[in-house]
């Protein structure tokens, strides 16, 4: 296959964005990730296929449409849900519900949805189609230092066209940045490093069993091609989530700073970034499933974390 008709699945484009990189940036998130995080902030970026998603703040009530998605269903999955207020007006707006042990995800009901509410998350570009689309936002690059950011889900779940998007950047002399969980094969990885000028890191827990048990992968992987990625030179932006009951506590914190020391001089700067809820209605627009929440961690026990990073040499923000 000609590399231009490679296909990649992506769930959003955000521009003009300025914690994904250096400078302003363009981020292009990918579909797919083999990691579950609990407290991921784009469940939608988990699964690869595409996911039918209802934003019930859309919707215009079922008597405004005369019930066009319930009546397109072929399968039978959209009924009559729950109500709303309209604040506009001050009336009881009669809402619908995906059941989802019925909906195939085939798209079909949002084609009658003119206020897409129902909305199909995932869209395909070829190379050219999304190299085009980044390319809009050339100025915002020049004049701030900025660039493209690939992220995910996990990218690399999808590095044949990753690597030819980057291939393509770079030939328009456009910084890159992979913003990456590290759980891959090296020789995925690998393929990428002519093309990205600074790695964004994930690191979630030192010890590996905790780390599966909880984003049920473990933690070797990504360890190790972080040090390989040091080893070859490359920048690294190490993002720390900071999870409470998971990885928040100051011992996980000091193992993590002394394996950051020893990734040396390619670590350009550590994120620690506190858990927030603020994911939690996009579960709710793709899933009945409950979502467990935490409370987040506190500004003062987010400084004490970075004191204890930063007493190891280490350069820390909070995001």
């Amino acid at each position: 296959m000609d590399n231009k008709q490679l296909t990649g699945r992506l769930y959003d484009i955000q521009g003009f964005s300025v914690q994904d990189g250096p400078g302003v940036r363009t981020t292009a998130f990918l579909k797919g990730c083999p990691l579950r995080c609990p407290w991921c902030h784009s469940p939608e970026s988990q699964s690869f296929k595409k996911q039918l998603s209802w934003m019930s703040m859309r919707c215009l009530g079922t008597k405004a449409c005369n019930e066009r998605c319930i009546k397109a269903c072929p399968k039978g999955a959209i009924e009559l849900g729950s109500t709303r207020m309209d604040p506009l007006n001050n009336t009881e707006l009669q809402l619908v519900h995906v059941k989802r042990d019925l909906c195939d995800d085939c798209g079909i009901c949002t084609e009658s949805c003119y206020a897409e509410a129902l909305y199909l998350c995932g869209k395909d570009y070829t190379v050219d189609e999304l190299v085009d689309r980044l390319l809009q936002d050339r100025h915002f690059y020049e004049t701030s230092d900025g660039g493209v950011t690939i992220s995910g889900g996990e990218a690399l779940c999808q590095v044949d066209f990753v690597v030819e998007v980057l291939k393509r950047l770079k030939e328009e002399g456009i910084h890159t940045a992979l913003d990456t969980t590290g759980y891959a094969d090296w020789e995925v990885v690998e393929k990428t490093l002519p093309y990205v000028d600074i790695y964004l890191y994930d690191l979630k827990h030192m010890d590996s069993e905790k780390h599966k048990a909880v984003v049920k992968v473990p933690n070797e992987k990504i360890k190790a091609n972080a040090i390989k990625l040091a080893e070859h030179g490359k920048k690294l932006q190490i993002r720390i989530p900071v999870i409470p009951l998971f990885n928040h506590d100051e011992e996980n914190i000091r193992e993590t700073a002394e394996f950051c020391q020893k990734l040396g001089d390619a670590v350009e700067v550590i994120q620690l970034l506190p858990y927030h809820n603020l994911g939690v209605m996009k579960y709710l627009r793709i899933s009945d499933e409950p979502v467990a929440e935490a409370t987040p961690p506190s500004e003062e026990y987010m400084e004490k974390l970075k004191g204890i990073m930063e007493s190891y040499g280490l350069p820390v923000t909070i995001h």
